[in-house]
């Protein structure tokens, strides 16, 4: 069907078009069906979309909107002609099945799979189904490595020549435990180059990339970032506006609402953007606990396959498998845990003692596996560099270089309550799946300055009077379903 290209100022995060339902009862496609678009030249460009239906007010019959992704990936400019036809079942869903029915996938079928999520020709409902099948049948280490393999085939790199090219990445789960902003301005501060790039969270109130947002820009182009690499030695930016796995991101979208991440998907999640950006060595944070993701047992083994991963494709990597039982630090939320890592980076202020604790730890672990440092020495190093404030003046420096300010930090949501304790209690347990629910109700991360601020740990002592947990909103309904929450849930228990 031959139809008009129509833009807006409209960018998804992914290629979107939109149709008049008319014309999309035409063409045989539902809403979230996905529909092909070529152009009409001598030497034709195509590309596969997902589509949303629309009534006339927006788009004609005769006419396509499409979001800039489109618009940029096919050079297309306005007015132009395009041919428009539903796309055909791709063979790949043949494959899913068969990961569905338990069977080991060939390397071919893999990268047809990861092909076809990259080029929009799977849905995302036929990617959840891809998913769900990774998550029920598992997949073999050959299998994780041809999918990291097929995840940077299709996809972008950002390729850093220097010696001393690192990265960190936890495993997520622990509640607040916003460790990376501090661990990159120590070693950048120490003369390590860290290219951070992070995902946004998937059932955490915060991924890094949310928390920096937060204060500065997270999406940049490859050249810009260069720039800042070279300015600062380090940055913390969104992976998924990079293009460089573009696989990983799909995924991640689908992985949110499904609320399930498989271990074979975020080995090769967690691989491949390593990779991507060319670090050479590689620190994996694996918190265990009851309320986090994995057992003591789980992720002994999770230490195992990301070791054998590194050897397989030559790069220094170390696993450390370090206490989930409860959250760490005090603000959970993004503009909440940014205040805890100025807490730790700025001399002249008070910080959360255990995050302060582990992201020494962590940095110390990158200095001895880089080899700037001797073994057992890197910690030492890391002391140096934050308690001298030269990793607070990095910190500054990168925000900076990303465009950003601190000034959004004075600001505080527009509503919070203060739930005190009825009598001196000792508390027993933090469950970190239901404080990361809890913050969610409450808005995080979309609301930068919702959240929570957990004043005790484990172990301690409450008094009668004391705040036990204060929750922040930024309308009067999130904040009344997050305190519904917190007494029906109990996230907070006591002896």
């Amino acid at each position: 069907m031959k139809l008009k290209v129509k833009f807006l100022k409209w960018q998804a995060g992914l290629p979107v078009a939109m149709l008049h339902y008319k014309t999309a009862e035409k063409l045989g496609v539902h809403l979230q069906g996905t529909i092909s678009i070529k152009t009409m030249s001598r030497h034709p460009k195509e590309m596969h979309t997902i589509i949303d239906t629309i009534d006339e007010h927006y788009v004609k019959e005769s006419e396509i909107l499409v979001t800039s992704e489109i618009r940029e990936g096919m050079k297309l400019s306005r007015g132009q002609y395009v041919d428009v036809n539903l796309s055909p079942t791709p063979e790949t869903l043949n494959f899913i099945k068969e990961k569905m029915n338990g069977k080991i996938l060939s390397r071919e079928k893999i990268g047809a799979i990861v092909r076809d999520i990259v080029n929009n020709s799977l849905s995302e409902a036929e990617t959840a189904f891809f998913i769900a099948s990774m998550y029920k049948s598992g997949m073999t280490t050959k299998e994780t490595i041809d999918m990291i393999e097929s995840m940077l085939k299709y996809g972008d790199k950002f390729i850093l020549k220097n010696k001393f090219v690192v990265d960190k990445h936890s495993i997520g789960g622990v509640a607040g435990n916003r460790t990376t902003p501090i661990i990159v301005s120590i070693c950048a501060a120490g003369g390590l180059i860290f290219p951070k790039t992070s995902s946004r969270a998937i059932t955490s109130a915060a991924g890094t990339a949310d928390v920096i947002e937060a204060v500065a820009k997270v999406e940049f182009k490859k050249s810009e970032l260069k720039k800042i690499i070279k300015k600062t030695g380090a940055f913390m930016v969104w992976g998924g506006s990079l293009g460089m796995v573009p696989a990983d991101e799909k995924i991640i979208k689908v992985e949110k609402m499904l609320k399930i991440d498989p271990k074979s998907q975020l080995l090769a999640s967690i691989m491949a953007k390593k990779f991507a950006v060319g670090s050479r060595y590689i620190l994996i944070d694996i918190p265990y606990g009851k309320s986090v993701k994995v057992n003591y047992e789980r992720a002994l083994e999770l230490k195992k396959e990301f070791e054998k991963l590194g050897r397989h494709f030559r790069k220094k990597i170390k696993c450390v498998l370090t206490d989930g039982s409860q959250p760490i630090g005090n603000g959970v939320g993004p503009v909440l845990e940014l205040k805890d890592i100025l807490g730790v980076l700025d001399p002249n202020k008070k910080s959360p003692v255990d995050l302060e604790k582990k992201s020494l730890y962590l940095a110390g672990e990158i200095f001895d596996l880089s080899g700037k440092t001797k073994k057992g020495e890197g910690v030492n190093l890391a002391e140096k560099i934050l308690y001298s404030g030269s990793a607070f003046q990095k910190f500054k420096d990168i925000i900076a270089a990303q465009e950003g300010n601190l000034k959004a930090l004075k600001k505080t949501a527009k509503f919070k309550k203060d739930i005190k304790a009825k009598q001196s209690l000792t508390i027993s347990e933090i469950d970190n799946k239901k404080i990361n629910s809890l913050a969610r109700i409450a808005g995080c991360p979309v609301d930068k300055l919702s959240g929570l601020y957990i004043y005790s740990h484990v172990g301690e002592v409450v008094e009668k009077g004391k705040n036990i947990i204060t929750i922040y909103a930024e309308t009067p309904s999130r904040l009344s379903q997050a305190v519904k929450f917190y007494y029906s849930e109990k996230p907070i228990t006591f002896k």
